[in-house]
């Protein structure tokens, strides 16, 4: 099988590293909501060894992210597991939750739902860090950003970049704070949660 490839992917994962580095520093079981390629699922369980690396993304996912984890991926990760947030989430006792690209895809309604599991399933998360392009009190940070949106909706209406501060009101009514906003490359933002 042909292992499914995000450029944008091998673009990002060293600077979203460097942030992970020190947001998991004392986690050791982290769920990635929206694996996609599963590149940055073996990538960050190869290089943050003390981590047990749950990969999860929605069920016509799982055989590309299953295919590169046997190729390539590491002892501290386990078989994806399917996790569509309309759905249950994963059982286990997660005490992290990365997820990359995911809020300006899904719809408005599926990210809601990502925060009401993390105040019932998935409330042993301690910290979250949330990666993507975010608007600033519904202004764009970037004219790349604001051409972004336009493709966005042309493939869906439901798609379109969340507001920062929507999020952090998401996060803070399951118990979360801001503790960061990390500036990363292309326009994009790196959201850091700690409850």
């Amino acid at each position: 099988m042909e292992l499914p490839f995000s450029q944008a992917c091998e673009n990002n994962k060293d600077p979203i590293l460097n942030i992970l580095k020190r947001a998991f520093a004392d986690s050791s079981h982290v769920l990635e909501v929206g694996s996609g390629t599963g590149q940055h699922a073996v990538y960050f369980a190869r290089q943050l060894t003390h981590l047990k690396w749950q990969a999860s993304d929605q069920p016509q996912y799982l055989s590309g992210i299953t295919a590169r984890i046997k190729q390539e991926g590491e002892n501290n990760q386990p078989a994806p597991r399917e996790f569509d947030v309309f759905k249950s989430a994963p059982n286990g006792q997660f005490d992290a939750l990365f997820t990359a690209n995911t809020c300006h895809i899904m719809p408005k309604e599926g990210v809601e739902r990502l925060f009401d599991h993390l105040g019932d399933a998935l409330k042993s998360v301690k910290v979250l860090c949330i990666y993507g392009p975010f608007n600033d009190n519904g202004h764009f940070t970037s004219d790349s950003n604001r051409a972004f949106q336009q493709s966005l909706q042309a493939r869906d209406s439901q798609m379109g970049i969340r507001d920062q501060q929507w999020i952090a009101k998401l996060a803070d009514q399951q118990g979360f704070k801001l503790k960061n906003i990390h500036t990363m490359p292309a326009n994009n933002q790196l959201l850091e949660f700690h409850r």
